[in-house]
């Protein structure tokens, strides 16, 4: 038995706190100034961590890699379970060419490069994020753009800007799922909150969007279209999150977002040559003007049509109940941990939803979907193996820092950091998103970001008597701003546009936007923390 003891380091909270932090510094260091590839960093983090939580928190060397082990294995299962089987479908898509069809689709929608970015970077760009995340709708909205005529530069700096709302749901949710199993909150409650977060930037980024294309011009002339965007992709964001599933939040509000487009006529009238001329550098590309068939547009839309079928009826009562029932819980092996109350932790036991989790659904969806688009099962099963293989380096660094996370949380190092974050009293509602705007900025993952942070935000909370689900959700809502910033990001997006090298321009034209969409996050948490704002929660 292991009992955790939150100041292990001469009695005193402020050293405690310094040996605990030194896991996350190192690995911020490694990413950040020295450039280390993720799962390296990661792995040495977590190296520092099972030394940490051994020599200094005195927990039994055999619990302490038990506890990375569980870690690891909840990467695997349920994160990386989802996240392969959503990049997989994405992939069928791509190798039937129905994805081409899908963009072409998208992109008829207006022929005003201003309505275009919305359509491409902003709702296009969440349905990517919705299924394939890491860096996908940044490249290929880039690319998108630029095929649009857009200058190479300001494609890259609106796909980045775009890709901010729909992150904390991306890859059907695993960021708000991490950061509900590392903190041992119910993931509706985290879901809930942070879905009354980002919808509020949703309502301004494409405003932001249309000022980087056209200027003062742009936000007079279409500000309607992207209030319409912005407030159909919020609301469906906000009901999804809320009231059906959190993994289909984005992919509902992407849709949503590009009904409203089309609903609106001012975003269908042509652009006059003037803006035309003004915003666009290049010529558009003559793949986009292709006609598809309109029975190879509705195969094109079918997954994601099947992914919200199969969760909507997951979440009907009974067939809730029915899939929860194959859900299986076992005490994990050689883990036996008190909090500092005395009081066993949730963590020495493993709970394995076979097949009410995410994953599965996405699974049982992909193979609807692959009959839909005319995928032989031999084809699918070699996607399904080559999205493992193009997965290695992301599935060592997801095991690897959950591992470390979990070694953290359970040796009582996050404990110890949240009890002394905890001192900044009402100054820690404004500083919780910080702390997740620069996990992200230097990781470039809001699930690395969450899975690091999540738990110090709820124990600081707690000790200062603030919402634990409202800073566990303000680490994620505050982290989706960090991602423009993050030189993974930064240098995906250089890649894609043939900007290599120029990765600190782009840095200077996205760094303003967040910094300043941070600013309003944290007035928007510190609202939410009071009676200003209170109202909102849950």
């Amino acid at each position: 038995m292991y009992i955790q003891d939150l100041e292990p380091v001469a009695g005193s909270l402020g050293l405690s706190a310094l040996i605990a932090a030194l896991p996350l510094l190192l690995v911020l260091v490694l990413l950040g100034a020295v450039r280390m590839k993720a799962h390296l960093a990661g792995l040495t983090g977590l190296l520092a961590a099972v030394l940490v939580a051994w020599l200094a928190y005195r927990m039994p060397l055999g619990q302490t890699l038990s506890s990375a082990a569980q870690g690891a294995a909840f990467g695997l299962f349920p994160i990386l379970w989802i996240v392969v089987n959503a990049l997989w479908v994405y992939r069928m898509t791509v190798r039937t060419r129905h994805f081409d069809v899908l963009r072409r689709s998208f992109g008829r929608l207006s022929d005003d490069p201003r309505i275009q970015a919305l359509v491409v970077a902003f709702c296009f760009g969440a349905l990517l994020e919705a299924l394939a995340g890491f860096g996908a709708p940044v490249a290929i909205c880039s690319v998108m753009l630029v095929a649009l005529g857009f200058d190479p530069v300001r494609a890259a700096v609106v796909a980045l800007v775009a890709n901010t709302a729909p992150v904390a749901f991306g890859a059907m949710g695993t960021p708000v799922v991490t950061l509900a199993q590392v903190t041992e909150l119910p993931l509706e409650d985290v879901a809930q909150v942070v879905g009354r977060q980002t919808p509020l930037l949703a309502l301004v980024v494409p405003l932001v969007l249309i000022g980087l294309v056209d200027g003062r011009r742009g936000l007079r002339e279409t500000w309607l279209p992207a209030l319409a965007c912005g407030t159909a992709f919020a609301v469906a964001q906000f009901a999804a999150a809320n009231y059906v599933s959190a993994q289909l939040a984005d992919i509902a509000a992407a849709l949503a977002g590009a009904g409203a487009l089309a609903a609106v006529p001012r975003a269908r009238r042509p652009a006059t040559e003037t803006v035309r001329t003004a915003v666009l550098t290049g010529a558009r590309s003559a793949e986009l003007d292709e006609r598809d068939p309109r029975a190879e547009v509705i195969r094109a839309y079918a997954p994601y049509a099947l992914i919200v079928a199969v969760f909507s009826v997951a979440q009907i009562p009974a067939v809730k109940d029915r899939l929860a029932g194959a859900t299986r819980t076992y005490d994990w092996p050689f883990l036996d941990v008190l909090g500092p109350d005395g009081e066993p932790v949730g963590a020495n036991v493993f709970t394995w939803p076979i097949v009410s989790t995410g994953g599965t659904l996405v699974l049982i969806a992909g193979m609807c979907a692959a009959f839909v688009i005319a995928v032989p099962a031999r084809v699918a099963v070699r996607e399904w193996l080559a999205t493992v293989r193009e997965l290695r380096y992301a599935i060592l660094t997801v095991t690897s820092v959950l591992a470390l996370a979990f070694v953290m949380n359970l040796s009582g190092q996050a404990g110890t950091i949240g009890q002394f974050v905890a001192a900044a009293g009402a100054g820690l509602a404004f500083l919780s998103p910080v702390l997740g705007w620069f996990g992200v900025a230097v990781s470039g993952s809001d699930t690395s970001a969450n899975a690091l942070f999540g738990a110090l935000q709820v124990t600081a909370a707690r000790e200062s008597g603030l919402s634990p689900e409202l800073l566990a959700a303000a680490n994620s809502s505050g982290g989706v701003l960090g991602k423009m910033i993050s030189p993974q990001n930064l240098t995906i997006a250089c890649a894609a546009v043939a900007l290599a090298g120029r990765e600190g321009d782009l840095l200077r034209k996205v760094l303003p936007w967040s910094l300043g969409l941070l600013l309003v996050m944290c007035l928007i948490v510190v609202g939410q923390s009071g009676p200003v704002l209170g109202w909102m929660l849950p």
